[in-house]
C-alpha cells in the first residue's frame, strides 16, 4: 500500500499543488494521500475521495533558543555566499543596527559567531542542534504521534523554506521517513537564505536550478535532485481556467477595439514605486503619449488597496484588478501565508495573460508568466542610490534576474521617457524579442507545462 504525505505550507503552495492537477494525480497514483496542511482543513472539502486525509498542522511558535540556532545556520549560509548580490543584500539588511531587545542581541551574536564559523560543516552543526532543540516542543510530540499512526512512505514538502515546518521535518527524521522538497521559486537558491533543513531529495524547476542546488548545498547528491518544471504555471494549460476574449473584455469592462497594457504590482516591501509607475502610464495615456489603450493594474495578493487610493481617485482610465485571495484565519504567526486564491482569480489572471498585449512590472516572477504567453515584458526601475527614489535598480543585480535582463527577453526602463517609449514599441512590434523570451523560458522552466503534475508524481515514485 503506497502512502504519500503531502505538506502544504501556505496559500501559494495550495495554489500550486492543490489548484493545479497535482493532488488529483496523486490521489489516483497512491492508495492514500495524507495532506499535512498549514491551512485550515475546510479548504479541502471539495475533494471527496476516500483515500484523502487532511491533518491541520499546529501553529508553531518558535522558542528563542531554537530561533537563535536557526539564525546561526541562516547567517552562516549567507556569509558563505556573499558574492551573490541578493544574498549579500539580505545579509546586510538583517544586521542588528541597535540593540533594543534580547532578539536583537542574539542576532548580533549570530553575526559575530558566524564571522568565524560559517563553513558547511558549521552550518550542519547549527542545524543538528536546532533540530535537537525541536524535540522538546509539543509540536514535535504531536507530529511524532500522527506520523506514527499515518505511516506515510514518503513526506513531500511543497516548499523548502517555512521555518514553521521544521518540527514536522524533525519528526519525520526521527521516524526515518524519507523526505523530499520542491524548491518553491526560481530565486530561492541564489537570492534567499538557507532552507529549513536537510531533505533526502529535491525537486527543482530546471537544470539551472539543479546546478544551483549542488553549488549551494554541496552535500546534496545529483541523483537525488529531479528536474520536474513547476506547477506554478500549470493552470495556464488546464481547461478549467481557460476563457475566451469575450470573457476578458466583459469581466474587466474593456473596449475591445483597443489594445490592453497590464501593470502587475509587487508587494510594498520590494516594489515601493508601483504607484509612481502606474501614474506615469496613466498620465501618458491621458496625454496621448501612449495610444489609446485599456490599462489594467493588478495589485499584490499580499496587500489591500490602501497605497493606491490616491491614484484610484485621480485616474479614471485604470481598470483595477484586486486579487481574490481570501484570508482564511488571522491567528497565525504568518498571517500573510493564510491567503488562498479563488478559482475565478486564477481564471482572471490567465485571461489577462492570454489577451493583454504588454506587461510592465518591477522585476517580478510575473515576467515569466507573460513570457509563457509570448508577450512583451517591460521592467520599470527608476530608483537608484543617487536620485532619491527607492533603489529598485538593485534588483537587476540579483543573480536569477540578471539572467533575464542579460538575455534580452525583457526591456528595462530606467526613466519615464524610456518606459513610455518601450510601451509604444511593444504595442507596435510584440514579437520583437520573442526568440529571447523562449531562450530564458527554456533555461528557467526546464520542462513543458503540460504534464507537470504527472512528472512530479513520477519523480516522487523514483525517489521513494
Amino acid at each position: 500500500m503506497k502512502k504519500l504525505g503531502l505538506v502544504i505550507a501556505d496559500g501559494v503552495g495550495y495554489r500550486n499543488f492543490v489548484m493545479s492537477d497535482f493532488l488529483k494525480v496523486a490521489l489516483k497514483e497512491y492508495d492514500e494521500v495524507i495532506v499535512y496542511s498549514g491551512l485550515i482543513k475546510e479548504l479541502y472539502n471539495d475533494f471527496t475521495q476516500d483515500n484523502l486525509t487532511v491533518r491541520e498542522l499546529d501553529i508553531f511558535r518558535e522558542h528563542k533558543f531554537t530561533w537563535f540556532l536557526r539564525k546561526l545556520k541562516e547567517v552562516a549560509h549567507m556569509r558563505k555566499h556573499l558574492s551573490f548580490f541578493g544574498i549579500n543584500t539580505s545579509f546586510n539588511n538583517g544586521k542588528t543596527k541597535k540593540i533594543k531587545s534580547v532578539t536583537s542581541l542574539l542576532n548580533l551574536l549570530a553575526y559575530q559567531i558566524t564571522n568565524i564559523f560559517h563553513s558547511e560543516k558549521s552550518i550542519l552543526f547549527y542545524e543538528k542542534h536546532q533540530y535537537n532543540s525541536l524535540k522538546q516542543t509539543k509540536e514535535f510530540s504531536n507530529y511524532i504521534e500522527f506520523l506514527s499512526i499515518d505511516s506515510p512512505d514518503y513526506l513531500f514538502f511543497t516548499h523548502q523554506r517555512p521555518y514553521n515546518l521544521s518540527p514536522l521535518l524533525a519528526a519525520a527524521k526521527a521516524l526515518k521517513i524519507k523526505t523530499s522538497t520542491f524548491i518553491f521559486s526560481w530565486d530561492n537558491l541564489a537570492s534567499k537564505g538557507r532552507m529549513l533543513g536537510t531533505f533526502d531529495s529535491y525537486l527543482v524547476w530546471s537544470n539551472l536550478m539543479k546546478d544551483e542546488m549542488k553549488y549551494f548545498y554541496p552535500t546534496s547528491i545529483s541523483n537525488d535532485i529531479k528536474v520536474v518544471g513547476t506547477p506554478q504555471f500549470e493552470p495556464y494549460v488546464l481547461e478549467e481556467y481557460k476563457s475566451d476574449n469575450n470573457y476578458f473584455n466583459e469581466e474587466f469592462n474593456l473596449d475591445n477595439t483597443k489594445k490592453t497594457i497590464y501593470y502587475s504590482c509587487g508587494d510594498v516591501s520590494t516594489s515601493k514605486l508601483d504607484p509612481l509607475y502606474i501614474e506615469v502610464i496613466a498620465k501618458a495615456i491621458e496625454n496621448k503619449k501612449i495610444e489609446q489603450v485599456n490599462f489594467i493594474v493588478r495589485t499584490s495578493p499580499a496587500e489591500d488597496n490602501t497605497r493606491f487610493m490616491e491614484i484610484m481617485e485621480k485616474y479614471s482610465n485604470i481598470t483595477w484588478n484586486f486579487p481574490d485571495w481570501t484570508l482564511t484565519r488571522t491567528n497565525h504567526t504568518e498571517t500573510w501565508s493564510q491567503r488562498v486564491p479563488s478559482k475565478k482569480d486564477i481564471k482572471d489572471l490567465r485571461a489577462i495573460l492570454t489577451y493583454a498585449d504588454v506587461n510592465i512590472n518591477m522585476c517580478s516572477t510575473m515576467s515569466l508568466d507573460f513570457m509563457v504567453f509570448d508577450k512583451p515584458v517591460i521592467n520599470s526601475v527608476f530608483g537608484n542610490e543617487q536620485n532619491g527614489l527607492y533603489n529598485d535598480q538593485k534588483y537587476l543585480e540579483y543573480v536569477h534576474y540578471k539572467k533575464v535582463t542579460d538575455s534580452g527577453a525583457v526591456v528595462v526602463a530606467k526613466s519615464e521617457n524610456e518606459l513610455i517609449e518601450s510601451i509604444n514599441i511593444a504595442l507596435e512590434n510584440p514579437l520583437l524579442y520573442s526568440s529571447n523570451r523562449k531562450v530564458i523560458l527554456d533555461l528557467e522552466i526546464g520542462a513543458t507545462l503540460k504534464g507537470t503534475s504527472e512528472r512530479i508524481v513520477k519523480a516522487l515514485n523514483e525517489l521513494a
